[in-house]
């Protein structure tokens, strides 16, 4: 027995800990991922997993039945496929030679050319000395993708060279076609052309030297003022500048374009906002059947019965997945088109102030979850490709939708419209830019005024 005086207690606790799983894991990553980078997903995931099975391919229709299939057969004849073609280059077997059709094939697919190889193409069919050649070739392979020198060519001649070499291997450069590659940026270029031509209007070099660069910064008219330009003058250098390039290696540009494929559609539909999910560009999965019958057939094979139960079992998670990130997409992008209703009919100048948070509370998820399904996911409307993260804005006063109504994205849109309207010659300090926003109801201070339109690249009156 213990000894009077002493107690034995014994104390038990219950705690809540939340543990993240690999599969949890997994989830969240699907959920912040773009669309591009889901399909990769998707597409390891299928290679890895034997138990997932494409139903149905990415942009895939259904298959015809099988007597559309015997019809097509059955019309099926020897013919030559590329009988009308209008490629000049291939001509049937019966009028041509017979590897016409190979050479044509072979010919079909192939890679743009690089400005660097067009270059070097017309330098092998130039006459010249050797070491005027060889330089040239040195700096062809200098340039970069605008055409222009990514180091001094004076370097790649060397201290011992004789510095005609070098401006006879630069003048071989920038005569070959596309002008004015080999300079050092877009106004000798400019320049370099010009001269090539010989056609230029006198005092281009003035135009191209003081006038374009000041104009980033003026009107046209105060930089024609100001150097001293006729309007005559000013009006013939505008129409040949129209005729030369800045950057003339653009036009070998072989890098590819990135496309953004919208997530989410916005239609309007007999008056009202129709949300259509953009799901054809994925393909569609299922646990395959097949592979789960061998778990019956194993019979009393543990490791063959472990095997595809374990891979089935994470096939159903990983689909889920998808699902569950599909329907909260679309949760999210359905709450988002409600708060913004005005958005959609009137264009940004009617963008409300919304947050996280008001969208998390309206579809029951946390801020995160909401922050991962709107990052890098797009929505196609009527005003332009849109990501979903564009239409949380503050507001111009508080926190979000509990200040003022007005967002700065709203605010910002009419600071634009305002000065668009405004006569050109009529300079409007911020201060008067905050006392116009007043009489519409959007109360800034002229320093908020001021940063905005840093915000937005505008000049300020003194510049404008």
């Amino acid at each position: 027995m213990p000894a009077q005086g002493q107690r034995l207690t014994t104390t038990q606790s219950l705690a809540q800990k939340q543990v993240i799983t690999q599969k949890l894991i997994q989830s969240i990553k699907l959920m912040a991922m773009p669309l591009t980078e889901l399909r990769e997903t998707i597409q390891l995931e299928v290679e890895k997993n034997p138990a997932l099975e494409v139903v149905r391919e990415a942009g895939e229709v259904d298959a015809p039945s099988l007597d559309e299939n015997r019809t097509r057969e059955d019309r099926v004849t020897e013919t030559d496929p590329f009988d009308n073609s209008s490629d000049p280059g291939y001509q049937p077997a019966p009028k041509g030679d017979p590897d016409s059709k190979q050479r044509f094939l072979e010919g079909a697919v192939s890679r743009e050319k690089s400005l660097h190889d067009h270059l070097i193409d017309q330098l092998r069919l130039m006459k010249g000395g050797s070491d005027v050649a060889n330089l040239a070739e040195k700096i062809i392979w200098n340039l970069d993708g605008d055409g222009f020198h990514q180091e001094d060519p004076a370097l790649l001649a060397g201290t011992d060279s004789d510095s005609g070499i070098l401006k006879d291997a630069l003048n071989l450069v920038r005569g070959m076609d596309p002008l004015g590659c080999g300079c050092a940026d877009w106004k000798e270029s400019l320049l370099v052309q010009a001269t090539i031509r010989g056609d230029g209007p006198e005092e281009f070099a003035l135009f191209v030297n003081d006038a374009l660069p000041l104009l980033e910064t003026k009107r046209p008219e105060d930089v024609r003022s100001r150097l001293g330009i006729s309007k005559d003058d000013w009006e013939d250098f505008e129409e040949y500048i129209r005729t030369l390039n800045p950057f003339p290696g653009r036009l070998y540009a072989t890098e590819a374009a990135q496309y953004i494929i919208p997530d989410l559609v916005v239609r309007k539909d007999e008056g009202e906002y129709v949300l259509i999910l953009n799901d054809e560009v994925l393909p569609v999965l299922r646990v395959d059947p097949e592979f789960e019958r061998i778990r019956d057939e194993a019979g009393d094979d543990k490791d063959a019965r472990r095997f595809v139960s374990d891979h089935s079992r994470e096939a159903r998670y990983f689909i889920n997945s998808l699902v569950q990130r599909e329907n909260t997409l679309l949760k999210a992008a359905r709450s988002i088109v409600e708060f913004q209703r005005d958005f959609f009919i009137g264009g940004p100048r009617f963008l409300k102030p919304l947050t996280l948070k008001d969208v998390a509370g309206e579809i029951g998820v946390h801020e995160a979850t909401v922050s991962r399904i709107t990052t890098n996911k797009y929505v196609q409307t009527d005003w332009g490709l849109f990501e979903l993260k564009y239409f949380f804005t503050n507001s111009i006063s508080g926190a979000g939708s509990s200040g003022s109504r007005v967002s700065k994205v709203a605010a910002k849109e009419v600071i634009k419209e305002i000065l668009a309207e405004t006569d050109p010659n009529q300079k409007i300090s911020d201060q008067k830019l905050s006392d116009l926003l007043a009489r519409r109801g959007i109360n800034l201070a002229r320093r908020t005024v001021a940063k905005y339109r840093k915000e937005l690249d505008l000049p300020s009156s003194y510049n404008r």
